[in-house]
C-alpha cells in the first residue's frame, strides 16, 4: 500500500511540477536577506501559503524581527517527522558580479536563478509543497508532520532552530529532515563543529624609524600567535570503527566537488581561516593594537573545549604578555547513526528516482541540523543544490534536483509516517 501512495504522489509532483518551480521562484523573488532584508514579508508569504491550504499553523518568536512558523499535519498522536528549512538568505554582495538579478527568480529550461535558490529556498519550497500534496489529498498519516519554518539560520539560529526547540517545539520528535542543500548523490549524517576566536594583541606605540629598538609592535607580536593557530589544521578528528565507511565516503565526495588538492583533509581534520586582521594607525608608526577574527571549524572527535585549550596552551608557551582573546559562536561537531530510519528511507528513495548511488556522508560545514541532534533527534540533512554558487555570486538550482527532492521529501514522509494496511 505505501508503495502505490508514494508513487501516485511522485507522479503528481510530476504532473503538477510547475506549481512546485513558482513557489520556488516566489521565494527568491522576496529578498530576505539577513541581515537588514525582507524578512517578515516571506515569513507572511509562507504563513499565507499555509493558511490558503488550510494547514494548521502558528507563527511565533523571541524576536519580532525574526517571526517563526511552526505548522503541523497528522492525527496527532503516533510518530513526529520535523521537517526543517529557513527563509533567510545571505546578503547579495556585489551586484555587479552577478550575471543576472539576484532576485530575479528566473526560470531557464534547466535552472532556477537567483540568491537563496540552493541554500535553501528550493528546499523550503520542497517541503512546503509535499505537506500540500498529503493535504489537497487527505492522506491520513500514522503520525504528524510538524513543519519548522525560520528565519534566522544565516546569523546562527539563536531566534530560529534553537530557539525552538528550546522551548519545546521538538519535544517527543522521532526524527528530522533539514532541506539544507546536499549534493543529490549524498544524505548528509554529520557535520563539523565551529569556534570563532577573537583575538587582541597590545603593543606600545613608537616611530616607525626604530620600531625595531624602540616600542613594541602589536601586529608582529600577534602574527607569532596566528602562525601556530594555523598549525592547528594538523588535528585529526576521532572516528568509531561504524563511521570509517561514512568518513572514506565523505572524503571522496568532497575531493570530487571541491577539486583541489588534499581538500578531502577537511573532512576528518581541523579546518582554520583567519578571516580578519586590524591593526595600527599609520605606516611610519610602532602599532601599539592588533586584533584577528579565526573561524575554526572542528571534525568528530574534536571538541570546542579541546581547541579553546590549544589556544591558550599556545599563548602559555609563547610566552606573550598583552594578549586578550574570547570564544563565541560555539558548537561541536555532530552525527546521525546511518542505521537510523531516517537515513536508510532518504538513501532508498533517492536511489529509487536518482537511480544512482546515494551516500550518507559527513559534511565540512554546518547547519540547523546540529541543534536537532542536540537534542538526540536522530536528523539528516538532503536537499537540492548547486553547491558552486551557495554564499557567492551567480546562486541557482537544477530544475531536476529540486522536483526529485520533493519526491524523496514525500517517500520518506511515506516510508516513517504510514502504515502498511
Amino acid at each position: 500500500m505505501n508503495k502505490n501512495i508514494k508513487e501516485k504522489l511522485w507522479d503528481i509532483i510530476e504532473q503538477r511540477k510547475d506549481e512546485l518551480l513558482n513557489l520556488t521562484s516566489e521565494l527568491i523573488q522576496i529578498p530576505s536577506e539577513n541581515p537588514n532584508g525582507k524578512i517578515k514579508e516571506v515569513m507572511d508569504y509562507i504563513y499565507n501559503y499555509l493558511e490558503h491550504n488550510a494547514i494548521d499553523k502558528e507563527m511565533v518568536s523571541i524576536k519580532e524581527e525574526f517571526p517563526n512558523i511552526v505548522a503541523s499535519y497528522g492525527k496527532g498522536e503516533g510518530k513526529t517527522l520535523i521537517m526543517n528549512g529557513h527563509a533567510d538568505v545571505v546578503p547579495v554582495g556585489d551586484r555587479n558580479k552577478w550575471n543576472f538579478d539576484p532576485f530575479s527568480g528566473e526560470i531557464t529550461t534547466t535552472q532556477i536563478l537567483g540568491r537563496g535558490t540552493s541554500d535553501m529556498k528550493a528546499g523550503l519550497a520542497g517541503i512546503l509543497f509535499a505537506v500540500k500534496l498529503l493535504a489537497q489529498n487527505n492522506i491520513e498519516l500514522d503520525g504528524n508532520i510538524k513543519l519548522h519554518v525560520v528565519s534566522d539560520e544565516e546569523t546562527g539560529g539563536d531566534f530560529g532552530t534553537k530557539w525552538l526547540l528550546d522551548s519545546g517545539y521538538g519535544d517527543d520528535a522521532s526524527a528530522c529532515l533539514v532541506a539544507e542543500p546536499t549534493s543529490y548523490s549524498n544524505c548528509e549524517v554529520g557535520q563539523k563543529g565551529s569556534l570563532w576566536i577573537n583575538l587582541k594583541s597590545y603593543g606600545k606605540s613608537a616611530h616607525g624609524s626604530i620600531g625595531q629598538y624602540v616600542g613594541e609592535n602589536a601586529i608582529t607580536k600577534l602574527m607569532k600567535v596566528l602562525l601556530r593557530i594555523e598549525e592547528m589544521s594538523e588535528i585529526e578528528g576521532k572516528f568509531e570503527e561504524k563511521q570509517l565507511g561514512v568518513l572514506k565516503d565523505s572524503k571522496t565526495i568532497a575531493r570530487e566537488a571541491l577539486k583541489a588538492e588534499g581538500v578531502e583533509n577537511v573532512i576528518d581534520h581541523v579546518a582554520v581561516n583567519i578571516g580578519t586582521i586590524k591593526g595600527g594607525i599609520k605606516t611610519n608608526m610602532v602599532p601599539d593594537y592588533c586584533e584577528a577574527a579565526i573561524d575554526i571549524r572542528m571534525p568528530i572527535g574534536v571538541r570546542a573545549e579541546d581547541i579553546k585549550n590549544e589556544v591558550k596552551n599556545i599563548i602559555d608557551d609563547l610566552g606573550l604578555t598583552g594578549i586578550e582573546y574570547d570564544f563565541n559562536w560555539n558548537s561541536d561537531a555532530n552525527y546521525t547513526d546511518v542505521e537510523e530510519d531516517i537515513v536508510k528511507s532518504a538513501v532508498k528513495n533517492a536511489e529509487k528516482i536518482w537511480n544512482k548511488e546515494v551516500l550518507p556522508a559527513y559534511q565540512w560545514a554546518s547547519s540547523d541540523a546540529r541543534y536537532y541532534r542536540y537534542k538526540n533527534i536522530p536528523t539528516i540533512q538532503y536537499g537540492p543544490a548547486n553547491t558552486e554558487g551557495i554564499h557567492s555570486y551567480n546562486e541557482n538550482v537544477d530544475i531536476e534536483d529540486v522536483i526529485n527532492a520533493t519526491k524523496v521529501y514525500i517517500g520518506i514522509i511515506v516510508d516513517l509516517l504510514k502504515s502498511e494496511d
